[in-house]
Order: C-alpha cells, then structure tokens, then sequence
C-alpha cells in the first residue's frame, strides 16, 4: 500500500496523487491542511493525533475517512462542505476524535448500510441524505446536530439507523430508521440553545423488553412492531414530542379509525407499566403529537390506541377547542362541559412551541378559566394576551376508582 503524507501546511485546492490507484493507497495528513477550493481523495484519508484539517471548501472523500486529530472549520465561515461519496463500497467513518463539519452530503448507493458511523460527527448546517444509510448503531458512532444544523432528502434509502444527538434551541425531526424504514420522531422547540436532546428507532417488538399486558386501565392495544426512544440528554424544557405512523411498519389496528384514539405511550420505569401520555393526532401527516413532562417522563415511547373511559361518575368531558377572548360574552373563556364533575383535575396549555401558557388545578371552580391570557405557574409573559393561532391542552384527571391518572389531550385556537 502506498502512502501520500501532508507534513507541512497546505493551503487551497488539494488532490490526491493516489486517483489512479483505485483505493490501493493511503492519504495520511499529520500536519497542517486547511481546504479552501475543491479536494478530493480516492484512497482512504487519515488524519493523525498531529493533523489538523481544516475544511473551508469543498471535500470529496471517496473511500474510507478516519480521524484521529483535529477536522473542522473556520468558526463563522459556512463553505465548508464534505461529501461522502463512496467508489468501492461501503465507508468507514472512523477514528478517536469528532469531526466538525459544517455542511455534509451522503451520496453512496453501492450497498446499505453505506456508511460505517464509528466515530462522532458534529453537523452545524444543513446535512444532505441523497443515498445510503448511517449506521452508527452497529459501530458505536453517533451523529450530531448542533444549534441551527438541518437535514434535507432523508428517506428509506437515506437515514441515520442508531442515535442522533441534537443540540439546540429549535424545533427538530430525527432523520431516523431501522431495517430500512425512516421513521422520524419529532421535538417542539426546546428554551436554550444548549439544551440536549437524543432519539432512536427500533424496528422491533417493544413486549420483548417492556412487557404489554402492563399497562394502565385505558391502553387497550400497543403497538408490537416498532418503538422510540427519545432521551433528555441535557435539558430542563418542556416539548411536544411527536411520533407516526406508517402503513408499512405500523399495525393496522394502531391507526384504525377514529384516530382520536391514538396516543403516545411511554414505559415508565418505577411504576413497571405503560403510561398514557395523551395525544393529538392528524390523518393528513401520520403524526401524534404530546405533551412530556421533561422531569420525569423521557425513555422509550411508541403508539397505542385508547379506550374512552369517563372517570367521572359516567360523565364525558368535552372541550370546546375555539374562544374569542373579545369581551362580547360569546366563547370569551375555554368551556369544558363535564368538568364539574371532575373536581380533581389539572389543566395545562401549551403553545406550539412547548411552552406552557396556562396552569389550573380544578378548572372553573373559583374563576380559574382560560381568557387567552398567560396565566398560571411556570409560564412565560404573565397576565399578557396570547397572540392569534393554535393551542395545546393536556387535562390530567384523577381516576379515583383505579388510581390512574386519565390524560385528555387536543387542540384549541384563539381567535
């Protein structure tokens, strides 16, 4: 095997020699090299413990990518580009240390999965999935989006089959799958731009792990064929979590109709049982979005369908979703016929960025209904008037009969 050295400091448009070798040798960088124009290398690029790659241009890598110094950019430059695109088969992406890129496209349709995740990748703009899959499940890689970062084209074909860690302040979808299936699950926007937050998918019968038949009294049928597993890595914010349904992966008896019935369950580890998290769910996108309660309730997900039991003496709760907080008298508040009967109740309004805009323990018992101001415990911008759009609602009603918490959870819009 030949081996082309970088000892010293390049600087601008490199090639590598070894493009008529087809893989035979070795790119080995153990000093300076910071790409400005065009670069590319047939042969498999290492950069040692001493090498610093610095990538402000654009980077083909054609064969395998192993890091074991620095490989990053220029901070507040957004050229810097590296494309994965493999010539003799699937590629290792490889090393002890992370590698900082900044823009990344995947591009290898010669055999799944095409690439070989062992190392960290840390992606800080836009990540694009054209062809083959990144496995860093197998490998014990991960893949990184920082603050900001974004991904384009993911799909069956073009995924990340393992963890994604995203960094950050905004909402994100997971560019996630497993056994060839893109499964994404989705995040609201988290307070701070440090916040940390994990997903997975798992192409495989939760029961295995987390037995069925635990399960509260409402949860009549959970999904056996796939689950997620969504982590609060580092992070003290409420968010939406959001997870769907495919007619391919997902039993039918799961997205059956009515859909009102679909929600989010979670596994809850001290009580040993699944847990109702609620959800709204739409017909048009697959998608069932909650609420979670970041102290508590993070881990392994997936989708169940739910029986309509009324915990109040027999009495349906129905939530008028539309109020016009205009001082006309006609919907100026929330109404929420039944209620009363429901004395032991909770109350928490969301906005659609996770925030909690509303707070009420035993609604309509003392004044204590929603006008369409910021009202409650741990919200943000007290006593003000919210802005026109759509809402979230979670009512936690105590069944007192089981013990159970019964969760309803919708949508609302103030006009």
């Amino acid at each position: 095997m030949k081996t082309i050295k970088i000892q010293g400091h390049l600087i601008g448009l490199f090639i590598s020699l070894s493009i008529c070798s087809f893989g035979q040798t070795k790119t080995i960088n153990q000093g300076l090299m910071t790409i400005t124009g065009t670069a590319g290398s047939v042969s498999a690029i290492e950069n040692l413990n001493s090498g610093v790659l610095t990538n402000d241009g654009d980077l083909h890598v054609y064969n395998h990518y192993t890091n074991n110094g620095i490989v990053t950019f220029t901070n507040g430059l957004t050229t810097g580009l590296t494309r994965m695109r493999g010539l003799f088969g699937f590629q290792n992406i490889a090393g002890t240390n992370q590698m900082r890129w900044y823009n990344c496209e995947f591009d290898n349709s010669l055999t799944q999965p095409a690439f070989r995740l062992s190392n960290q990748i840390s992606i800080s703009g836009n990540a694009n999935f054209l062809n083959g899959i990144v496995d860093d499940d197998n490998f014990g890689g991960l893949a990184i989006f920082e603050n900001l970062a974004t991904h384009i084209n993911v799909d069956n074909n073009s995924h990340v089959d393992g963890f994604v860690r995203k960094i950050g302040n905004q909402d994100f979808i997971f560019p996630i799958g497993d056994s060839n299936f893109y499964r994404y699950a989705g995040i609201s926007e988290p307070n701070t731009n440090t916040d940390i937050f994990s997903g997975k998918y798992f192409f495989e019968n939760s029961n295995v792990f987390f037995p069925h038949a635990n399960k509260q009294e409402n949860i009549s049928i959970i999904d056996d064929a796939e689950y997620w597993q969504i982590d609060k890595t580092s992070s003290s914010s409420d968010v939406f979590i959001t997870l769907t349904w495919n007619p391919v992966t997902t039993p039918s008896a799961i997205f059956a109709l009515p859909i009102d019935d679909i929600h989010i369950v979670r596994w809850d580890v001290s009580e040993n049982k699944w847990i109702d998290e609620g959800g709204v769910a739409d017909a048009l996108t697959n998608e069932v979005t909650t609420v979670i309660n970041p102290q508590t309730e993070y881990g392994i997900f997936t989708l169940a369908r739910v029986k309509n039991i009324l915990p109040c003496n027999g009495n349906a709760v129905i939530v008028h979703n539309y109020i016009s907080p205009n001082n006309d008298t006609i919907n100026d508040v929330l109404k929420i016929t039944g209620i009363e009967n429901c004395p032991n109740n909770n109350i928490c309004i969301y906005n659609r960025w996770g925030v909690k805009v509303y707070e009420t323990h035993s609604y309509d018992t003392n004044g204590n209904t929603f006008n369409g101001y910021s009202q409650g415990r741990t919200t943000i911008n007290s006593n003000e008037k919210l802005p026109f759009g759509t809402y979230f609602y979670i009512i936690e009603i105590l069944n007192e009969s089981t013990g159970d918490t019964n969760k309803l959870s919708g949508y609302i819009f103030i006009n």
